[in-house]
């Protein structure tokens, strides 16, 4: 159902090292307490939010444009907001159940970008970079491709994501259509959104 998930950048770089181009390649750590995850996961009878932490990440540029990064997120921290009291605690306990992420087996989700490319035309305020990165939740490591808005000046680096994971790709099999037939209103969709907020102070 949701999701982590789960966000970092990051292609290994010596921080200050001139690359072939010239251009100085700096890797910058991020605010985890600045940063943010929000889910988002809908089933046949409603939907469901909520948050979860960045352990970790590192964010690197070249010169001033964006060349990589790695996050790790912190799947224990998984908590639901839209509920209270008994419904709450025990959505989240299952969440973190076998049934979904196992924290207690895989307590953290990795996200490591392998390519990054300038979205040509690109408006202010709008996605100006598509990423290709390797996710791994639950031990199983699956490509990715998403948009970024990404803001690189000389105090911060703000990274804007926002973008869907397919939970039946990391074996997430409870409620879904694509392993089981006849769930009726009981299915939950298999796709969850994840918005996620990077700050970088450099």
């Amino acid at each position: 159902m949701i999701a982590l998930a789960f966000v970092a950048l990051g292609l290994v770089a010596f921080a200050g090292q001139p690359d072939k181009d010239g251009k100085n390649t700096t890797s910058v750590k991020v605010n985890v307490q600045e940063s943010t995850i929000k889910w988002h996961a809908t089933k046949v009878t409603g939907e469901h939010f909520g948050n979860v932490q960045l352990e970790s990440g590192d964010i690197t540029i070249q010169g001033n444009a964006l060349a990589g990064g790695q996050f790790t997120v912190d799947m224990s921290t998984l908590i639901v907001t839209d509920l209270d009291g008994e419904y709450k605690t025990k959505l989240e306990g299952h969440l973190k159940s076998d049934d979904f992420f196992s924290t207690e087996k895989n307590k953290t989700a990795l996200l490591k970008i392998k390519t990054v490319s300038a979205i040509q035309g690109a408006k202010p305020g709008s996605d100006n970079y598509m990423i290709v990165a390797d996710l791994t939740i639950k031990g199983i490591t699956k490509e990715i491709t998403f948009p970024a808005m990404v803001v690189i000046n000389k105090e911060k680096i703000i990274a804007n994501v926002s973008f869907k994971i397919n939970r039946a790709a990391f074996d997430i099999r409870y409620g879904s259509r694509s392993f089981f037939e006849g769930l009726g209103d009981k299915a939950i969709d298999d796709d969850f959104n994840l918005k996620v907020r990077l700050v970088a102070n450099r």
